[in-house]
């Protein structure tokens, strides 16, 4: 079992900048693929980015492409999502995952292929 807690959201202007973390506690954080998500009240969560258990690839949603950067560290058990020039359009619940038993150089982009989510943090880019 892995449990993740997120932290970092809050509020911010357009074009603004935000780094959120998430922690993982449990198990060991290696084999672990990560991703981030985000979901807005009345829609599906939706993909935002994810990087392979040794970080060695990464994939984004073509709508943070260029802006947010993925990112982890093993060591601390923490995997980090850079967020750059936020637009109002960002503003969600952002969600991390965990797929256990993955390998190495592959990520994940569904909500069906993780195991573990936190909780969720708020953000709020305000125009």
């Amino acid at each position: 079992q892995v449990q993740l807690v997120e932290s970092g959201g809050g509020l911010v202007q357009a074009g603004g900048s935000l780094r959120l973390s998430c922690a993982a506690s449990g198990r060991t954080f290696n084999n672990y693929a990560m991703g981030w998500f985000r979901q807005v009240p009345g829609k599906e969560r939706e993909f935002v980015a994810a990087v392979s258990w040794d970080g060695g690839s990464t994939y984004y949603a073509d709508s943070v492409k260029g802006r947010f950067t993925i990112s982890r560290a093993n060591a601390k058990n923490t995997v980090y999502l850079q967020m750059n020039s936020l637009k109002p359009e960002d503003t969600a619940v952002y969600y991390c995952a965990a797929k256990r038993l993955s390998r190495s150089g592959i990520y994940y982009t569904t909500v069906y292929d993780y195991d573990y989510w936190g909780q969720g943090t708020q953000v709020t880019v305000s125009s």
